[in-house]
């Protein structure tokens, strides 16, 4: 039998693997492939009688938790659309991300979130709360649901084309872009990922990065449990650099994946308070922010491990490109490696494919690739041109086929990872009252790569200082979009047709502070 779903991916490795171990819960409980696969299944059974039909998207924000992981397969397995969200959005931000993405449930943990629980009452949209007592219950929803119906989610087959995933993308132009992604693209990233770094059922790791993020979603569970190897949560339901190598040890961890900010956290941590015993790992996976070569080979040195660089993003369900393990060639820094299960090229302005060395925007193609943004014609007509997907990154591959990154075509500020539309912060700097002008703009940062500053031009007459700035946008912006400095200022530079350029208004502002490096742009 031919697979071509995740959910029949997971079906078949519960069937070849059931006793193997497939998620812990540290300081918990441990979960079987069999013990989930029954999970999910009478989960799904319980969306049914809620009402969740094919097609309808269900949102759900929970911390790293096994309640998250069985609800998001259970939402998928019902044919339904998955649309994790980040907890700590506000409530506008809920609002935004539960209408545009037309939600029909909200998921949460049994605890519950505040914003994100008012503004699904406020656009109407029903909410229940999961909660897994014990390794040997089923998931308890909240409120109950009665005359749970077997007999429909047997008559139910996942299709390759069914969108199972929904995230948005953060615009640069426009606000933020819906990202559907069908079985096919979950099944076909999992295969690339599983196959790159030889992911196997005697593997395990430990989930570092968020869930509702493509890196953490596909590269750490989705990889693992297609693999029949084991995930275990911290039992924080986030990443503790406390507990980490821990855990790493307890569950005989072979491999982890984490963005450069962590890595640095890591590493600073063996510094100061090194363990007395680190686990032997197969490799460290460094990805969505650039990784510097003296931070690849201090946590090369320290761990013992090789530290693979990998190159990723959402349109394409996470992996696009990878340094090799060790056994299949060299890996390189400053290099994102070699593509991995799609086609890529180099293409200049005119869609033409470049040779080695010659810069140009990267695109992809392949059965891992989006078919397209959600209700955004604009995006589509640019994203998709000459039979390619363009990824807004300029790079060139070198004479062994190796992909070097050198900058972002697009404008977006990429914090450790975490990617932020500065038009997206602009739009709320430019709602205070007092507000006259205002940019956002990103500036290099020692410990996340960018981070994100802005400048304020008052209104006259107003007594606006630094402070309300920054007491505003924490009000109205998740913490990592809030700009660490704010400059008052009364004017902008603007080119000579009147623009604001986000370059030229960084570099204006950076010069009066420091003579402060260029950035450096990463996948």
């Amino acid at each position: 039998m031919t697979i071509s779903t995740l959910t029949g991916l997971l079906n078949h490795v519960a069937g070849i693997f059931p006793s193997r171990r497939a998620i812990s819960v540290s300081g918990k409980f441990d979960l079987t492939h069999a013990q989930l696969h029954q999970l999910v299944e009478g989960t799904a059974a319980q969306l049914i009688s809620a009402g969740v039909k094919p097609g309808d998207v269900v949102a759900l924000t929970f911390p790293n938790t096994v309640e998250f992981v069985i609800m998001f397969l259970a939402v998928i397995r019902v044919r339904a659309t998955a649309a994790p969200l980040n907890a700590a959005y506000t409530f506008d931000e809920f609002e935004f991300y539960l209408s545009d993405s037309e939600s029909k449930l909200l998921l949460t943990s049994e605890e519950g979130n505040e914003p994100a629980q008012a503004a699904a009452a406020k656009l109407n949209i029903p909410h229940l709360s999961a909660t897994l007592p014990a390794a040997d219950s089923e998931i308890q929803l909240f409120p109950t649901q009665s005359d749970v119906d077997t007999d429909s989610l047997s008559k139910l087959t996942n299709d390759p084309s069914d969108v199972a995933l929904f995230l948005h993308t953060s615009g640069t132009t426009s606000r933020p872009k819906g990202v559907p992604l069908t079985q096919q693209n979950l099944y076909s990233s999992v295969q690339n990922i599983k196959s790159v770094y030889k992911i196997t059922e005697s593997d395990s790791t430990v989930i570092v990065l968020p869930l509702f993020h493509v890196h953490g979603l596909l590269a750490g569970l989705l990889s693992s449990l297609g693999a029949g190897a084991a995930v275990a949560l911290p039992a924080a339901g986030r990443f503790s650099a406390s507990t980490f190598w821990s855990d790493m040890i307890k569950y005989n961890a072979t491999w982890y994946t984490a963005v450069p900010t962590i890595h640095q956290i890591i590493l600073d941590r063996h510094l100061s308070s090194p363990e007395p015993v680190y686990p032997k790992l197969r490799f460290i996976r460094s990805c969505s922010a650039s990784l510097a070569p003296t931070i690849m080979a201090r946590l090369e040195e320290a761990f013992g491990a090789p530290v693979l660089e990998a190159y990723a993003m959402t349109e394409a369900t996470h992996l696009m490109a990878s340094n090799p393990l060790p056994e299949d060639g060299p890996h390189k820094p400053s290099s994102v490696g070699k593509p991995v299960g799609q086609e890529m090229a180099i293409l200049d302005e005119s869609g033409v494919v470049q040779g080695a060395n010659a810069n140009g925007e990267v695109c992809i193609r392949g059965p891992n690739v989006t078919k397209g943004y959600k209700n955004n014609l604009e995006a589509n007509k640019s994203a998709f041109s000459f039979g390619w997907f363009h990824t807004g990154d300029l790079g060139y591959f070198d004479s062994d086929g190796y992909l070097h990154l050198v900058g972002r075509i697009k404008e977006l500020i990429n914090r450790g990872g975490e990617k932020i539309s500065p038009i997206e912060v602009d739009a709320v700097l430019l709602s205070h009252p007092d507000v006259a002008q205002a940019v956002a703009f990103g500036v290099p940062d020692d410990k996340y790569g960018e981070e994100i500053n802005c400048a304020v031009i008052p209104r006259d007459g107003s007594n606006l200082d630094e402070a309300e700035v920054s007491r505003f946008c924490k009000k109205n912006l998740a913490a990592f979009k809030v700009p660490k400095k704010v400059f008052i200022t009364d004017s902008l530079p603007k080119t000579a047709t009147g623009k604001i350029q986000r370059r030229i208004v960084s570099e204006h502002f950076l010069a009066q502070i420091s003579t402060a490096k260029v950035p450096k742009f990463g996948a």
